[in-house]
């Protein structure tokens, strides 16, 4: 599923963190899962298009998906970030 979204340009980068414990309500109960928490990185043009893939490729019925815009970075980053998906 991940390198689907790099090989599409949906973003440039994925990142996975390290695994990690989540307790949340589910159909009012409280479920405990392990987990990995992704930074996946979409320009603005090609959030919508992500967001829809994210959505029909995962195996939660509601995946997280948050949205953080960059205001400002290191521009070697920017650039390259650029590149890769436009």
């Amino acid at each position: 599923m991940l390198q689907e979204l790099v090989t599409k340009k949906l973003c440039a980068c994925v990142s996975i963190t390290s695994k990690c414990s989540s307790v949340y309500s589910l159909q009012d109960k409280t479920e405990e899962a392990e987990e990995y928490t992704l930074l996946i990185k979409p320009n603005a043009n090609q959030y919508a298009a992500l967001e829809q893939a994210i959505e029909v490729l995962h195996k939660y019925e509601i995946p997280e998906i948050i949205a953080i815009d960059i205001s400002q970075g290191s521009s070697d980053y920017l650039n390259w970030f650029n590149s890769t998906i436009n």
